[in-house]
């Protein structure tokens, strides 16, 4: 059991003007995760908190999972009525995340909206609890989803929909990560049932004088049975986020793969931010998504190589376009954020400065 852990770090100083028109918003960002650097940079770009709420001790089992989700309701509760927020954003799923806000809806009045990632409704896991998905997108102010499909599935039962495909990501301290003279490829991956391991794995083997860095919890490679990697991919590991920013911004190119059509690659847009080029899979919904500054690819060994030799003959390119679109989703950016606090009932002037950066944390 590791110790329960209460942190609060502010990333700037802040203007009494800015205190002011934060504490009169009061946004909390509750994600029942280890880490989501969606709901941290989302909270920040709003001016809340945002906190991981996670019994990581008590496991994933079926037998313990109830017993996990009791205590993080509880936990949530008290941040709730300490905090005494006027809005909650909340990530799902989980989905049961939710309950607590719509709990402190009922008893406070304050408005609560759901960032709903795909996996809500396309993972298996969480099929058989669609029908509680959308009664909570019911009872939220409005569903923040990446994609127009998701817009109209919410829409469809009676939920309001804000399509968020990204928040601007910031990574404000840097360090030299010492890559290679050769290509470098930084391979954003949680070894997860959607992404095409081996594939990306055998597509390295037929390019070896390219470095692959793959991030992700190595353990969790065990899920996929009989699966080898080449000399020249390199398993990261843990990465703090200063040393993820870093990797993003140094690599020549971040690729990350998905199988499941309608999934917004997080890894890709963290990576256009930083203003570096991206190779994706080749899904609709990331061609919209991904515009400038990206290489597509279907999810096979061979097609996956060749991405990533086409990836490094347009180098010079796709890092000027990579750049023009990172300044091209800010703008963007600022109108969806007004639209998200208007939504939640939270004004916001025009001349109103940037949002308090505060970043907290409560996990066992």
């Amino acid at each position: 059991m590791t110790e329960s852990l209460v942190t609060e770090a502010e990333t700037r100083p802040v203007t009494s003007a800015e205190s002011k028109s934060t504490a009169q918003r009061r946004i909390v960002y509750i994600s029942w995760a280890e880490s989501c650097s969606r709901s941290d940079h989302t909270a920040r770009e709003l001016g809340g908190k945002s906190y991981m709420v996670y019994l990581g001790w008590l496991g994933s089992h079926p037998a313990t999972v109830p017993f996990k989700y009791a205590g993080q309701f509880l936990m949530t509760l008290w941040i709730l009525l300490r905090e005494r927020p006027r809005a909650v954003f909340v990530m799902s799923p989980p989905l049961f995340a939710a309950l607590p806000a719509v709990l402190w809806k009922w008893i406070s009045g304050a408005s609560f909206a759901l960032d709903c990632h795909t996996g809500a409704y396309k993972n298996p896991r969480w099929r058989k609890f669609q029908w509680l998905q959308h009664w909570l997108g019911r009872q939220a102010a409005t569903n923040l989803v990446t994609n127009e499909h998701l817009a109209e599935l919410v829409e469809s039962n009676g939920g309001h929909a804000t399509i968020v495909r990204d928040v601007p990501v910031i990574f404000d301290q840097q360090i030299d990560m010492q890559l290679p003279k050769s290509f470098n490829v930084a391979v954003v991956c949680s070894f997860n049932y959607d992404e095409p391991v081996q594939e990306m794995f055998e597509a390295a083997a037929l390019v070896k004088d390219i470095r692959f860095f793959v991030t992700g919890n190595p353990a969790k490679l065990r899920s996929h049975a009989n699966v080898s990697y080449p000399a020249n991919v390199a398993l990261t590991g843990y990465l703090s986020d200063t040393e993820y920013g870093a990797l993003l911004k140094q690599a020549d190119a971040v690729m990350t793969l998905t199988t499941q059509d309608h999934t917004m690659l997080r890894g890709a847009w963290e990576a256009i931010y930083q203003s570096t080029p991206v190779i994706v899979s080749d899904w609709r919904c990331l061609r919209e998504a991904f515009p400038k500054g990206a290489i597509f690819t279907r999810n096979s060994a061979a097609e996956i190589s060749d991405a990533v030799r086409r990836c490094q003959d347009a180098q010079s390119r796709l890092m000027q376009e990579a750049q023009h679109a990172c300044g091209e989703r800010t703008l963007r950016w600022d109108r969806v954020r007004h639209e998200l606090l208007q939504r939640v009932g939270l004004e916001v002037s025009v001349e109103e400065g940037a949002p308090l950066v505060t970043s907290s944390e409560l996990r066992l």
